[in-house]
């Protein structure tokens, strides 16, 4: 185990938040994933998971974290406005985006989203110092010493970015909203994952869904169990479910995806991995 390297996830859902019952125990939340490396936070994405992440981060030392967009639909970045982390004056945040360029960048993205008549207050609200980084996909940053995030171009509606954390002799992805070719593995996708430790991976939909939603930029978790065995990664985390997806759908995918590729794990609010 890489020492102090973590991944916790707070919002493990695709498209729409969706409560209640019947998926209490993997979530409602949408998309955002957070990793320690060395004490160092990383933030992937601010879907409405972002707000749990905020509270867990409020009366904390200043926190001086990064926060990474694989792109800015509404489901991974409906949360930001309720991040609290963002309002205190104490903390600062850099924010990367690589899927923007050249026609806009992710400061005037999230300015768009936050202005009436979409919400009511702009993004100078926050009180925290935050800076923006864009970038072209398939890029290598490194954005505190010790840790590099390298980067790919994803195939999604808009754009989106995948990334690999390499910190510590160990490599967590993230690459979700991204859609397939059937029999054509993306070798963007391949070179990302090489050799991983933990791919968390887009599995919106099933083989047998697959053939309804093309265009819809999203793929299948069986399609994340084909890259993960050709690329000679270590562990698949299923990412992005469906909001229609409840708690009894996903434990039956679950122990499919375990029997295909042992150590599978569907991603859940609250789970935390060490690769």
């Amino acid at each position: 185990m890489a020492e102090d390297f973590e991944v916790r996830f707070w919002g493990v859902r695709g498209s729409v938040a969706c409560g209640g019952p019947e998926t209490v125990r993997y979530g409602g939340d949408t998309s955002c994933v957070e990793m320690r490396c060395g004490g160092h936070v990383l933030i992937f994405d601010a879907g409405t998971g972002i707000r749990g992440l905020g509270a867990a981060l409020a009366g904390a030392a200043p926190v001086d974290a990064d926060a990474f967009f694989s792109h800015t639909h509404w489901d991974h970045i409906a949360g930001l406005p309720f991040f609290h982390a963002a309002y205190e004056p104490a903390n600062r945040f850099h924010v990367w985006s690589g899927h923007l360029l050249p026609d806009l960048t992710i400061e005037a993205a999230l300015r768009l989203a936050m202005r009436p008549p979409l919400f009511p207050v702009p993004l100078d609200v926050f009180r925290a110092d935050i800076t923006f980084t864009d970038f072209r996909a398939g890029e290598t940053l490194a954005p505190r010493d010790g840790i590099t995030v390298r980067t790919a171009p994803l195939n999604h509606p808009d754009n989106s970015t995948g990334y690999r954390v390499e910190y510590g002799g160990r490599a967590v992805c993230y690459v979700t909203d991204t859609e397939h070719v059937p029999g054509q593995p993306d070798p963007n996708v391949l070179g990302l994952i090489d050799g991983a430790d933990i791919v968390i991976y887009d599995s919106t939909y099933t083989d047998d869904e697959f053939g309804r939603f093309i265009g819809w930029g999203h793929s299948t978790w069986q399609e994340g169990v084909r890259l993960c065995r050709q690329a000679g990664a270590k562990r698949l985390v299923l990412f992005h479910h469906d909001p229609g997806r409840d708690d009894a759908a996903l434990d039956a995918i679950g122990a499919e995806a375990e029997a295909a590729f042992p150590g599978a794990v569907v991603g859940r609010a609250g789970l935390t991995l060490a690769p």
